[in-house]
This record gives structure tokens, C-alpha cells and sequence, in this order.
């Protein structure tokens, strides 16, 4: 059994997706994050960060509890004890991995900013608001011109990038829309919004 300790971010949901994706069974843990519930020491015993989403892998390698933090990681760990969505092909590989990374470091962090601009920032004006809306815009142009090529970030099957950016994208989706452009990435979402994975991960 996976225990998975979360809360509704898109970090969390990107490793809820992941388990979902890959058919393993779960335990879902939701932390109050406004009660700091992730700053307890039961918490930091799993992440000594305090920050969701971790997991406690009962059956991890060598038949041994493992702990892991951090969104990426988890979806790379998931990736590799399941043989899923990382193709194995290194050509391939290098190709999904680059994605992968391209959300992980540009894409989702310009989302946090948004967040972080309009809810914690000591100035909240509207202009600083737009220009990081209009950052996140620009990164995720990055992906929709290469989603003008191919069905999926990495190919014409889905990997870890995809799966690490669809949390994105729904956090963001109201944005998105109303944005012009973007052809290439609306219509990748629509197709992965469809996958019943990545509906209940996103619900979790």
C-alpha cells in the first residue's frame, strides 16, 4: 500500500493523478494546510520540508517502507516501479524527461507566482497580478508550440510530462480560456481531461 499525504494544490494532484494513472492502490491522507497540519512532527518524520504531497511506499525497493517527497520525484518514482509513461527508448526517454522538466521548472512554478502574487505578496496590484499571469502565458507558449507537432508533450503517447502538467492547467484552466491563443495546448487537455485517471487523481 501507497500512503499518500496531500492536500488540494497542484503539486498534491499531480501525485494523485500519477497513482491513478498507474492503477496503484492508495490511501489518500488531506492535510489542513491553514492549520499547519504539514508543519507537525508526525509530518516531518515523512518531509522534514513540511510541505505536501509525500508518500510512504510500504512495498518500496527491496520490499522496503520508503519515504519520498516532492511532486516530481514521486511521479518519477511511480514512473519507474510501474514501467509506465516513461518510454524506454533512451532517445525517447531523454525527449519525456526534457518535458518533464520544462513543467516542472518553468510552467508550474509561473503558476505558484500567480498564487503567491494574489494571496501572500505585501503588494497585491493588479498590474503585478498581470504580469505574472502574462509569464505563465508565455511559458506554457513553449508547450503549445511543440503540442503543433505532436498529439502529447513528448510523442504521440502520453508520459510524465503530460501527467505533471494537467494539474497546471486545471488550476489555470479559467485563465487559460479566456487568453488568446493556446490552441495546441486546450486541445491536449481536453484529451487528457477525458482520462478517467486523471479525473479521480485531480478529484483526490
Amino acid at each position: 500500500m501507497i500512503h499518500l499525504y496531500t492536500a488540494a494544490t497542484g503539486n498534491g494532484r499531480r501525485a494523485s493523478v500519477m497513482l491513478e494513472e498507474c492503477g496503484l492502490a492508495y490511501q489518500a491522507h488531506k492535510l489542513d494546510l491553514a492549520k499547519g497540519e504539514q508543519k507537525q512532527p508526525e509530518f516531518i518524520a515523512i518531509n522534514p520540508a513540511g510541505a505536501i504531497p509525500a508518500i510512504v511506499d510500504d512495498a518500496g525497493p527491496g520490499g522496503q517502507p520508503t519515504k519520498l517527497a516532492q511532486s516530481g520525484a514521486i511521479v518519477l518514482y511511480l514512473a519507474e516501479k510501474t514501467g509506465k509513461f516513461l518510454p524506454k527508448d533512451p532517445a525517447k526517454k531523454a525527449e519525456a524527461l526534457q518535458w518533464f522538466m520544462q513543467v516542472s521548472t518553468d510552467v508550474a512554478p509561473s503558476s505558484s507566482t500567480i498564487f503567491y502574487a494574489t494571496a501572500h505578496a505585501p503588494d497585491k496590484t493588479p498590474a503585478n497580478q498581470a504580469f505574472f499571469e502574462q509569464r505563465f502565458l508565455t511559458m506554457l507558449k513553449t508547450c503549445d508550440a511543440k503540442l503543433a507537432k505532436t498529439p502529447y508533450l513528448a510523442g504521440d503517447e502520453v508520459t510524465v510530462a503530460d501527467l505533471a502538467l494537467i494539474p497546471v492547467y486545471d488550476a489555470r484552466k479559467a485563465l487559460i480560456e479566456k487568453s488568446p491563443g493556446l490552441e495546441n495546448v486546450k486541445r491536449w487537455a481536453a484529451a487528457m481531461l477525458a482520462r478517467p485517471g486523471v479525473q479521480k487523481g485531480l478529484a483526490v
